[in-house]
C-alpha cells in the first residue's frame, strides 16, 4: 500500500462488506479506538453496529489487535474495574494515530481511482444501452 503500510491484508471491513476489502479492518479499529479507548468485545459491537452488517468474527478482530500492538500502533492495558474478570482494555498510540492518517490518505487516493473507474464504467455502458 501507499504510505508505508506493510500490506499484511486481513480480510474484513469497516461499516459493511466484510471478506470483501482486504486489510480494512485495520483502519476501522484504529478510528474506533481513536474514538475512545475499548475491550475487543465492545469493538466487534461497534464494528457490526448496522443491520445490514455481517457480524465480525472475533478472531479476526483479536488477531489483527495483537498485530497492531506488535506493530506499535495499540497498547492494551488490564481492566480490573468492575465487577467481572479482567479485560484488555485497548488504545490508539502516537504511531497508530499517524497510521491511521496514512490510511485516510490512501482511501481517499482510493476513492478518487474508484469514481473515475465508475465514471468511465458508467459511459461505456450507457452508451452501449443507448445503442
Amino acid at each position: 500500500m501507499e504510505n508505508g503500510h506493510n500490506g499484511r491484508g486481513v480480510v474484513g471491513g469497516c461499516c459493511g462488506s466484510w471478506g470483501r476489502v482486504r486489510g480494512f479492518i485495520q483502519p476501522c479499529l484504529l478510528l474506533l479506538l481513536q474514538q475512545r479507548p475499548s475491550h475487543g468485545y465492545e469493538l466487534m459491537e461497534r464494528l457490526s453496529e448496522k443491520e445490514d452488517d455481517p457480524e465480525v468474527e472475533p478472531a479476526l478482530v483479536y488477531r489483527t489487535l495483537r498485530q497492531l500492538e506488535e506493530d506499535g500502533l495499540v497498547r492494551s492495558s488490564w481492566d480490573t474495574a468492575g465487577g467481572g474478570p479482567a479485560r484488555r482494555l485497548y488504545e490508539l498510540t502516537p504511531g497508530g494515530v499517524d497510521h491511521l492518517h496514512a490510511w485516510a490518505v490512501d482511501i481517499g487516493h482510493m476513492r478518487q481511482r474508484l469514481e473515475r473507474f465508475l465514471t468511465e464504467y458508467d459511459a461505456l455502458f450507457s452508451k452501449q444501452l443507448s445503442e
